[in-house]
């Protein structure tokens, strides 16, 4: 499906059993290719190519003291993380539901920026305490800086 996002080149492949793997150049591995996926890997290209360095890229890890799990964050030099993403398949609308699901990430942890996208949609968020201001923009990052830019 063709996404939001420019062309990227993705190595793909099958498994034994037929199901369709795409290499994740974060986890280093081939993942299982879901709708979800195939978001995630678009926004892991494109915030590489906006220039988030890929070694600051955390994917899929569980938040402190409890069992939910972050799609994607980008932690600044200092290890603190600034930028939550959020992975929605193309199918799934942005609402209000999705956002609170993603609100409720922030007490775990306390990112300054949100990115919600299906692929088709991109939704970002800077956050200042409890204020919330929506930026039109897919996120750069300006590493002489340490600052994203709209």
């Amino acid at each position: 499906m063709q996404l939001n996002f420019e062309n990227f080149n993705f190595q793909l492949k099958s498994d034994n059993n037929g199901q369709k793997l795409i290499f994740d150049p974060i986890r280093q591995k081939y993942v299982t290719l879901t709708p979800e996926e195939w978001v995630r890997q678009h926004i892991i290209k494109q915030l590489i190519k906006n220039g988030f360095p890929a070694g600051r890229i955390s994917i899929e890890r569980a938040l402190p003291k409890t069992k939910k799990r972050y799609d994607i964050v980008f932690y600044n030099s200092n290890g603190q993380p600034t930028l939550l993403v959020e992975c929605k398949a193309p199918s799934v609308r942005l609402d209000k539901k999705t956002l609170e699901q993603v609100s409720s990430y922030i007490q775990y942890l306390d990112s300054s920026m949100i990115l919600l996208s299906n692929g088709l949609q991109h939704i970002l968020i800077q956050r200042d305490e409890m204020n919330f201001k929506i930026v039109q923009n897919f996120p750069h990052f300006s590493e002489e800086k340490n600052v994203f830019l709209p």
